[in-house]
């Protein structure tokens, strides 16, 4: 009898940390040690108990069935104080059968019995549970409010690991009111607490959790990582059905990033494992990501070309369109209609590419009229293949009709969820959008259709609106439960469950979000794509030129816009430039270090000025003529975003400010016209050498100016500061996070202050100034897409924002930047400010200029 109570610890504690397999082998031992399954067990009450534990690891090992089995023989044999968990657990296990409804009539049932007569840890794990089944359901109100009881209830009574997996669970619901920032903050700290604990079976789901939303915030790398520690966690578990969608997970990580050969293997890894499992939904949808990972492959090869492909290439591509038909065909016969038309898309697609003529019946996938329920991804690819169909048939111009077509439909999405919160092959889709519309445009010619294509597709998300959820809580709460609903829908599908309720009820709640206006009204775009004509008129009224950089074909081009014209220079392949950047950004962080020798630092600051003038005579020198002796405004590319300019020899003492796209500089002049009514905030942060000299030298330019230090420079009191304030200038250590740049951020006096918190200003501020290194870094996504702290601020509406793009030395703040400020305080532009600076530095001026 006590060998069989220190085995129900065993499996208790076991199966709390996420370890089914050993909790399953300890119940089972001290079950047969009470005489059970032979007869009857010698001490019921334990046996029941036992039954439980049994019951729940068996169902965390996929066999539902068999729990439910157990439950029935633990219910005859369960006295009243384990009435309350029966229940519980039989509502547990309906719910992971999909069983909605069922399960929470059971947990609801069991709620009262329990806070009469159960357990605090099973009264707690029960509110867990109905949180987890609310959440399934769309009800996140009601979801939070269980799983703050819980969390509470555990807290009182010292349950840390069912406190962890409450806090877990109020990740998702951040996930699902379209807050992926707080979601992934609040994922961290659960999955500290977890680890603190040692529950490494729930640390690796909570880890796929992470991954996922880092996968649908497009954080690819981010995202590859996290999933990598999970799935290695997964295996010692041996939880087979979340390791297998770990690794298709992580095969969508790598595709998005552009790492075909680990995409592919990740996909064959995740197809064999569900195929082992007899999971065939499952296989057919690693199946299907195969299929875009061999079409992308072979497809790589011939990308813009203007001849037909190799024979090679071509087997290649006609193999992937067989492939994809009979994947089309096994996935109607699993029910799964929207990826079966995705694979007819892709299957037509490689037909294409292989240059062959489709049949009118091939042809077919890509006229079907689609209806309403069919996911984003689909859409987009039937808009991507429709014009690749005109592209072949020698049609470019509806080929680029449909492509507009396809960006503005993205663009809708994000008006809709929020620009964090595409799937990567949502994603990735988007950019091919833009790749072929460039190829295509430039082969018709004129630079201004080149140009005017360029700007419909980068920087997207910046004429969109925050990540944040919306404030009406009506509308909130209808949106997380649409969003929670189409994934209960997919996953019904894959488990070959119709559900049409579910369905019914997701149009209802579209139509009643239409209905109450936040689609149309309050989510516009803050502008739209800016066309030749506007920013040949601005530049003129500005007295301005301005250079767009473009890579097509591996190669890099400028179109320079000056005079009232626009030409286009070949600049030369891209990848030499591109490493040319990043040797120069090395460089100036190495010789930013005080503790490097002098012979050293001469050294590098000799490779640092090489390296400039490689980049001066690869970027500017072909184009200097065109630009005359105007201003400039730069939109760069790629690598070229983290340029510091104003170190190339041809644009020392040249103003000069860069920006993500002219649509983006055209809304910041707009920005920059706008007057601000609050007073000039000065920032000190703690622990930075210099930051209180150096607001001192400023704080006598602006006496109207607010000025806050060290533990009085809060992020509450510095936000609350930034709103409609003219100039904010903040000489704070800073942190770009290249894993995560949604928590990029500037550290104050109480903690940091995130750069997706600055969606929440009222007005954004007019100017900003970040003094201290790091925090003007960037990482430039599919589609030019710039996010970091800088790229938040211009987003979040401020016109200029100046930083540095590179380490700087501590002592190098306090000087240029008072020399900075007593030039704006008189009303010279930043970038003139900047340009006049007695010393080149890495500080560029993003926005206006």
């Amino acid at each position: 009898m006590t060998r069989a109570v220190r085995l129900h610890r065993s499996a208790v504690k076991a199966g709390a940390a996420g370890k089914p397999a050993t909790a399953a082998r300890h119940a089972a031992e001290a079950l047969r040690l009470l005489g059970w399954p032979d007869g009857e067990p010698s001490a019921p009450a334990l046996a029941a108990r036992l039954l439980l534990t049994l019951a729940h690891a068996e169902a965390e090992q996929g066999r539902t069935d068999r729990g439910l089995e157990l439950l029935d023989r633990a219910e005859t044999l369960a006295d009243l104080a384990d009435v309350g968990t029966v229940l519980q657990q039989r509502g547990l296990l309906l719910l992971r059968r999909g069983e909605i409804d069922a399960a929470l009539k059971l947990l609801d049932a069991a709620v009262p019995v329990l806070q009469e007569h159960g357990e605090p840890t099973v009264l707690a794990r029960t509110l867990l549970n109905r949180g987890v089944v609310h959440l399934t359901a769309g009800r996140v109100r009601l979801a939070r409010a269980d799983l703050r009881q819980c969390h509470d209830l555990a807290g009182t009574h010292g349950l840390d690991l069912l406190a962890a997996k409450a806090e877990h669970n109020l990740g998702y619901c951040a996930l699902a009111d379209g807050d992926v920032p707080a979601a992934l903050q609040t994922f961290d700290t659960a999955a500290d607490s977890l680890r603190r604990l040692h529950a490494d079976g729930f640390l690796a789901i909570s880890m796929l959790d992470r991954g996922r939303a880092l996968l649908g915030a497009g954080l690819d790398t981010a995202a590859a990582e996290e999933l990598d520690q999970s799935i290695e966690l997964l295996k010692r578990h041996r939880l087979s059905q979340d390791l297998g969608e770990a690794e298709l997970a992580r095969a969508q990580a790598a595709l998005g990033s552009g790492d075909l050969a680990a995409a592919a293997l990740w996909s064959a890894r995740a197809r064999a494992r569900f195929t082992r499992r007899h999971n065939r939904a499952w296989a057919a949808l690693a199946a299907s990501l195969q299929v875009r990972v061999d079409l992308a492959a072979a497809a790589r090869v011939t990308a813009g070309a203007d001849h037909a492909p190799e024979a090679t290439t071509r087997r290649k591509l006609l193999a992937v369109a067989r492939q994809a038909t009979r994947l089309a065909a096994t996935l109607r016969d699993l029910g799964l209609r929207h990826d079966a038309g995705g694979a007819d898309l892709l299957a037509l697609r490689a037909r294409i590419a292989a240059g062959d003529t489709p049949t009118a019946e091939q042809r077919v996938a890509a006229r079907r009229v689609l209806p309403a329920d069919v996911p984003l991804d689909t859409r987009l690819l039937r808009r991507l293949t429709r014009a690749e169909l005109h592209r072949a048939d020698g049609n470019p111009r509806p080929a680029l009709d449909e492509l507009h077509k396809g960006l503005a439909t993205l663009q809708e999405h994000r008006r809709r969820f929020g620009s964090l919160e595409l799937q990567s092959s949502v994603a990735a889709l988007g950019a091919d959008l833009g790749t072929v519309g460039l190829d295509i445009s430039w082969s018709l010619g004129p630079p201004g259709l080149v140009f005017n294509w360029s700007e419909r597709s980068r920087a997207q998300s910046f004429r969109t609106r925050s990540v944040l959820p919306p404030q009406d809580p009506q509308v909130a709460d209808a949106l997380a439960e649409l969003r929670q609903l189409r994934r209960a829908v997919r996953l019904a599908e894959l488990e070959g469950r119709p559900e049409p309720l579910l369905r019914a009820r997701c149009s209802e709640l579209e139509q009643g979000i239409r209905r109450q206006g936040w689609w149309a009204a309050d989510t516009e775009e803050g502008h739209g794509a800016a066309t030749d004509a506007e920013v040949l008129a601005e530049l003129a009224r500005a007295g301005q030129s301005m250079v767009t950089y473009l890579v097509r074909r591996d190669q890099l081009h400028a179109l320079v816009l000056a005079s009232g014209t626009i030409t286009s220079v070949e600049l030369g392949a891209y990848a030499p430039v591109a490493e040319s950047v990043r040797r120069l950004l090395s460089d100036l962080d190495t010789a930013a270090d005080r503790r490097l020798p002098p012979k050293l630092a001469a050294v590098v600051r000799a490779s640092a000025d090489r390296q400039a003038t490689t980049l001066d005579q690869a970027l500017i020198a072909p184009v200097r003529a065109a630009l005359g002796t105007h201003d400039v405004i730069l939109v760069p590319t790629r690598q070229l975003a983290v340029l510091p300019w104003g170190l190339l020899p041809s644009l020392r003492g040249r103003p000069v400010s860069v920006a993500p796209s002219a649509s983006v500089w055209l809304a910041a002049r707009t920005a920059d016209r706008t007057a601000t009514t609050g007073s000039p905030l000065l920032v000190a942060g703690p622990d930075l050498l210099h930051a209180d000299a150096e607001i001192d030298a400023i704080a006598a330019l602006y006496p109207r100016g607010r000025v806050l230090r060290g533990a009085a420079a809060t992020a509450t009191d510095v936000l609350a500061g930034m709103d409609a304030a003219p100039v904010v200038h903040v000489a704070a250590h800073g942190h770009h996070d290249t894993q995560n740049v949604l928590f990029s951020r500037l550290e104050l006096g109480d903690g940091p202050l995130l750069a997706y918190e600055l969606q929440r200003l009222g007005t954004a501020p007019g100017q900003v100034v970040l003094s201290a290194c790091d925090v003007g870094r960037a990482v430039v996504r599919a589609g030019d897409e710039l996010v970091g702290f800088t790229a938040a601020l211009l987003h979040a509406g401020t016109a200029n924002v100046v930083a540095s793009v590179a380490r700087i030395p501590d002592e190098l703040g306090p000087k240029v930047m008072a020399h900075y400020h007593r030039a704006v305080a008189t009303g010279v532009t930043p970038a003139r400010a900047l340009a006049d600076l007695p010393e080149a530095t890495p500080f560029v001026c993003f926005g206006a200029g």
